[in-house]
C-alpha cells in the first residue's frame, strides 16, 4: 500500500462531520499526509455521519492512532482552541493531553475575545501548556475576529514571545483582509506555523463573511485569488491544509472524494510549480 508523502492536508471543515478514522483514510487515498481534526465533529452534517467524540471514546482514539500509523497520515492541526471571554484555557489541559496522545503536531487557535490583554495572556498560557506536551500553537487571523490581519497576528506572536507560538495563514482570510504577498514572502519563515488553502472571489458576494468562509469556499483555480503567488510566498516545508467546505455540493450528494479529489490535484500543481 502506497503511503502519502504530500505536504497537503484535508481539514476538518472540508469533511462536514466525517468520522476521524474515515478522514484519515480519505486523506491517504488522496495522497495527502496530513489532516486537521477536532475532538468533536463539526455540527453541520449533510451526509448523516454517526456522532463521535475523541474526548469520550478511548477506543476511537486507539483506532485513529492505528489508522494514522498504517496509512502514514499525521494530525498537523488540532482544531478548536479559541480564546473566548467565558473560557479560561487553563481548563483545557485534558483536551491538550488527548491531542498529544493522538500525535498532533500543532493546535489551532483564533481570538474571539475583544480584550487584547486577555488574548495575549491566554495565548501565552496555551503556548506554555502546549509546550509542556511537545505541541506547537498557531493564531489564525480573519476579518471580523479580534485578530483580523497578518500584521495583528504577528504583533500578538511578538507579544507572547514563545518559540512554539506562530501564525496560521489562510489564503481566503489573507487576501480578504488586505494581505500583501510580498510582505508574506519577506517574513522570517519561522513565524509561519501552518497554512490553509482555498479559492474564492476576490470580493465577497455574501455579506455574511463567516457564513461564506464556513460553508462556501472553492477549490484552487475556481475563484479569483492569486494562489500561485500565495503558495510561492510560504515556507517550503509548511503543511498546507485544504480548507474547502462546499456545503451546497455536499447537500446535492457529492461525496468527499468527489469534492476534494480535484482540489487536491489543483493544489498539488500549485506546489509543484
Amino acid at each position: 500500500m502506497s503511503r502519502p508523502t504530500s505536504r497537503l492536508g484535508i481539514e476538518l471543515l472540508s469533511v462536514f462531520g466525517m468520522n476521524p478514522v474515515e478522514q484519515v483514510t480519505l486523506a491517504a487515498d488522496l495522497g495527502c499526509g496530513h489532516i486537521s481534526t477536532g475532538l468533536t465533529p463539526f455540527p453541520v452534517n449533510p451526509h448523516g455521519y454517526a456522532p463521535w467524540s475523541l474526548n469520550d471514546d478511548p477506543a476511537l482514539r486507539r483506532e485513529m492512532i492505528a489508522a494514522m500509523r498504517d496509512r502514514g497520515v499525521e494530525i498537523s492541526l488540532g482544531e478548536g482552541f479559541s480564546v473566548r471571554p467565558t473560557v479560561d484555557v487553563r481548563e483545557r489541559g485534558q483536551d491538550l493531553d488527548i491531542m498529544a496522545e493522538l500525535g498532533a503536531a500543532c493546535l489551532g487557535g483564533v481570538a474571539m475575545d475583544p480584550d487584547p490583554a486577555r488574548v495575549a495572556d491566554q495565548f501565552g498560557v496555551l503556548a506554555e501548556m502546549a509546550g509542556e506536551r511537545g505541541l506547537q500553537v498557531t493564531i489564525e487571523f480573519a476579518p471580523g475576529l479580534a485578530v483580523s490581519t497578518l500584521e495583528q497576528a504577528l504583533a500578538l506572536v511578538a507579544q507572547v514571545n514563545r518559540p512554539n507560538f506562530r501564525v496560521l495563514v489562510d489564503s481566503m482570510h489573507f487576501f480578504r483582509s488586505g494581505g500583501d504577498v510580498a510582505a508574506l514572502a519577506a517574513l522570517d519563515p519561522n513565524l509561519i506555523g501552518y497554512a490553509q488553502l482555498c479559492d474564492a472571489p476576490r470580493v465577497a458576494a455574501d455579506p455574511d463573511y463567516m457564513r461564506e468562509a464556513t460553508f462556501d469556499r472553492r477549490p484552487p483555480g475556481a475563484g479569483e485569488l492569486p494562489l500561485a503567488d500565495f503558495v510561492a510566498a510560504l515556507p517550503r516545508d509548511v503543511v498546507i491544509g485544504l480548507e474547502i467546505p462546499m456545503l451546497a455540493r455536499a447537500q446535492a450528494g457529492a461525496s468527499p472524494m468527489d469534492r476534494l479529489g480535484p482540489a487536491v490535484e489543483a493544489a498539488r500543481r500549485l506546489i509543484e510549480v
